[in-house]
């Protein structure tokens, strides 16, 4: 069910009027009908894989009371390990076993015969990656003693099985969300506008901006040879565009939705085209994602010890490489994150015995202009991103780089999407202290001009969606 579908336009109302119905005071019931409603929500992807969110709930809820019913650090080690070694070995399983096997078999040549390898026929569960990291880090913060466990089945279900957040995230951490489960939660008329407001938003993002850049990168990127320098790299940034356009409007539909049911999730985009540095970047990109490799990958590395920088540099390597392969079982994806790594870490080496003369601190680029050197070496490597494979990234790079003609550049250029695009650009830097454009919107525009404006934005949607495409993370 997708959130621009309009069956998800029948099931939402549906699920609030129930919610809100039974009243705020009636905490259990509320998260019951979330609950129900959630997996009702997952099961239309495949009913089957119900079975796997419920199994890897309950592995990690038992396995977090069981680390505090102990008080021996061997036995909470063994349920932690449990743990771990259930999440990534479902995550192994369904996503990256295939592609493991293939390189193996390539490796020692393999690939028939009597030892040869088969690979295993598995549809990857929507949302697997997301839900899994998010179980995964609650026990580790039992583990570490940042939070206490829940007896409380009801929530934790619910806390893994969020819909608005389930299969694409924000991943939360569970000191932030699961709490919110346990209170009472009244319904607040300015949450539920902001709410709808920021819906709209996400909606006008994904349908206007990245499905219809959908259009142009999809064809393109299907037979790269057949198109020119300026096309493919006019794919290439529109690409950013989509993803960006797709991604942040998921998290902003989620984030609004969320509200309507009085929670509260976290940011997950800041304007990332306003990045002056790949660090910078991420620090506005999918946040959340960036933050649980932070917790629990890079400062484990480091282990507080900043000032090591060769022990810096193989941490942020390796996360890098790590946020790489989490977006796919292809060396495509490897190697996207570890160009990410390898610029993060020669704008963060001192240039002289300054600890501060890096590019990152002080770069020799006037500030205005970082934004642009950044945007380039992300849409770089955002090609790796976007292509099949790496022969594809490659034929996709050289044509670029070879300055050959393109004929049909101009056929390729849509001077309404264009302007759509500068709509949301402008207004999200406008109003860049702000979560989303339109948030506290009757705080200093006066009732009629606002509702002009949110008939402008509905009739964008309506009239300039491009055609329905799924939610790219999804495949994540």
């Amino acid at each position: 069910m997708l959130f621009s579908s309009f069956s998800f336009g029948l099931f939402l109302p549906i699920t609030l009027l129930l919610y809100w119905a039974v009243g705020f005071k009636r905490i259990k019931i509320q998260n019951a009908i979330l609950l129900l409603a959630s997996y009702f929500f997952y099961g239309l992807w495949d009913w089957r894989f119900l079975f796997l969110i419920v199994a890897s709930s309950l592995v990690d809820y038992f396995a977090a009371l069981a680390i505090k019913g102990t008080g021996e650090k061997g036995r909470q080690k063994l349920f932690l390990y449990s743990s771990i070694i259930w999440n990534l070995g479902v995550l192994f399983l369904f996503k990256y076993y295939n592609f493991f096997i293939d390189e193996f078999a390539l490796l020692f040549n393999m690939q028939q015969g009597e030892y040869a390898f088969s690979t295993l026929n598995l549809i990857l569960p929507v949302g697997l990656s997301f839900y899994t990291f998010q179980t995964m880090s609650y026990t580790i913060d039992v583990y570490k003693n940042r939070i206490a466990p829940t007896r409380n089945l009801l929530n934790f279900l619910c806390f893994v099985s969020f819909f608005p957040q389930l299969v694409a995230g924000p991943i939360e951490k569970a000191s932030d969300l699961l709490p919110q489960f346990n209170k009472k939660r009244a319904f607040n008329t300015e949450e539920v506008k902001e709410g709808l407001r920021q819906i709209l938003w996400g909606l006008f993002k994904k349908m206007v901006i990245a499905d219809n850049a959908a259009l142009i990168v999809n064809t393109v990127y299907a037979s790269p040879e057949d198109y020119g320098s300026l096309t493919l790299l006019y794919a290439s940034v529109l690409f950013f565009f989509q993803i960006y356009g797709d991604f942040s409007g998921y998290s902003d539909i989620a984030i609004g939705t969320a509200k309507l049911f009085g929670f509260k999730l976290s940011k997950n985009f800041n304007i990332p085209y306003l990045a002056k540095s790949v660090t910078d970047f991420w620090q506005r990109w999918h946040i959340t994602l960036t933050r649980w490799f932070n917790d629990y990958v890079y400062f484990p590395i480091i282990q507080k010890n900043l000032r090591n920088r060769i022990r810096r540099n193989v941490a942020i390597f390796l996360t890098m490489g790590l946020i790489g392969l989490w977006h796919g079982a292809d060396w495509t994806f490897v190697i996207f994150g570890v160009f990410q790594g390898v610029l993060i870490i020669l704008e963060r080496t001192p240039l002289t015995k300054n600890r501060k003369s890096s590019l990152f601190h002080q770069s020799p680029i006037p500030r205005f202009l970082l934004p642009i050197f950044t945007f380039v070496f992300i849409t770089a490597s955002s090609i790796l991103f976007r292509s099949q494979n790496i022969e594809e990234a490659e034929i996709v790079l050289k044509r670029i780089f070879s300055f050959i003609p393109s004929e049909n550049f101009g056929a390729m250029v849509n001077k309404k999407f264009l302007i759509f695009v500068f709509i949301m650009m402008a207004s999200e830097i406008i109003t860049r202290l702000k979560d989303f454009p339109l948030a506290q919107i009757d705080g200093y525009i006066n009732k009629p001009t606002r509702w002009i404006i949110y008939y402008i934005f509905i009739f964008l949607i309506f009239r300039y969606a491009g055609p329905k495409e799924d939610f790219i993370y999804f495949q994540f």
